[in-house]
């Protein structure tokens, strides 16, 4: 048997092996998936910064979520809570939808992962 009659061979058995076990596993944590969120929210016209909410206990439990954003990935699909301020003399609901809107996009295209839900909490003005 010649080399060339080989290859088609070891290609099929290599396509056959899932490709975790070829490559590796590639895992992000979740504050990179906050941050990502985060950086979207506040690119979004009207919003003027990140609210830190009373209930976020990811700093004190030694997460290093950025602040105003939690993170929930169960069963490979992303749910995120982010908490804004919005800019005064903004349409409060169009910005909500946008920061819903520019974080369901940026996750997926940045990481790959299917977004469940993105709750806007607008929880100040200024």
């Amino acid at each position: 048997m010649s080399v060339e009659a080989d290859r088609p061979a070891a290609e099929a058995a290599a396509a056959a092996e899932p490709a975790e076990a070829r490559l590796g596993t590639v895992r992000i944590a979740p504050n990179v998936l906050a941050t990502v969120a985060a950086l979207n929210a506040l690119a979004v016209p009207g919003v003027a910064r990140l609210v830190e909410s009373p209930a976020s206990m990811g700093r004190l439990m030694g997460r290093h979520e950025p602040g105003g954003v939690r993170v929930e990935v169960r069963d490979g699909a992303v749910t995120i809570d982010v908490h804004i301020a919005a800019k005064l003399g903004s349409h409060l609901v169009e910005v909500a939808e946008g920061v819903q809107q520019a974080v369901r996009e940026a996750i997926p295209t940045l990481v790959g992962m299917p977004v469940q839900q993105v709750h806007v909490h607008v929880d100040d003005v200024e």
